[in-house]
C-alpha cells in the first residue's frame, strides 16, 4: 500500500477482514487491529517509503503480524519511554499485548521488517488445523 497516513485505515480493515475468513475471535482482532496501526504508522512516519508492504501469518498456536518498508535509517526499532504529552508509545503497546516482537532487515529489495506474535486460540469447531500455514497481505 502507498506508504501515507490514509493507509493505515486500510491496512487495517484488509487485516480484520482477513481474520474474520480464518475465524479468529473479536478480541484478538481488536489486538491485530492496535498492532497493525502502531506498526504500518511507524513505517509511514519514520522511513522513506514509497510503499509499505503488511502480511499476517497463522503459525497454529500464534500470529505473525509483519509489515515492511522500503527503508529507514540505520537504527533498529526500540521503546521509548516517553511523558503522556509525548508520541512514541506505539512500540509500548506493542511489547505489552504481544508475546514477542522484533524487526529484521528485509530479504528481498530494502527496507526493514518489524514483526510481532500474538497467541492464537482456536474456536473448538475448527479444531487444531484451523487455518494453519495462512498466509496473506493485511
Amino acid at each position: 500500500m502507498p506508504a501515507r497516513a490514509e493507509s493505515v485505515a486500510r491496512a487495517r480493515r484488509l487485516a480484520d477482514d482477513r481474520l474474520e475468513r480464518w475465524l479468529v475471535g473479536r478480541e484478538v482482532r481488536d489486538t491485530v487491529a492496535l498492532v497493525v496501526s502502531e506498526l504500518f504508522t511507524n513505517a509511514v512516519v519514520h522511513t522513506a517509503s514509497g510503499r509499505v508492504v503488511c502480511e499476517l501469518r497463522d503459525r497454529r498456536d500464534r500470529l505473525r503480524i509483519a509489515v515492511q518498508d522500503e527503508g529507514c535509517p540505520a537504527a533498529e526499532p526500540r521503546l521509548r519511554h516517553v511523558d503522556a504529552e509525548e508520541r512514541g508509545r506505539g512500540l509500548l503497546l506493542v511489547e505489552a499485548v504481544c508475546g514477542a516482537w522484533g524487526a529484521h532487515d528485509a530479504r528481498h529489495g530494502a527496507g526493514r521488517v518489524v514483526w510481532a506474535e500474538l497467541a492464537l486460540a482456536r474456536p473448538e469447531a475448527l479444531g487444531a488445523a484451523g487455518a494453519f500455514g495462512m498466509a496473506g497481505p493485511c
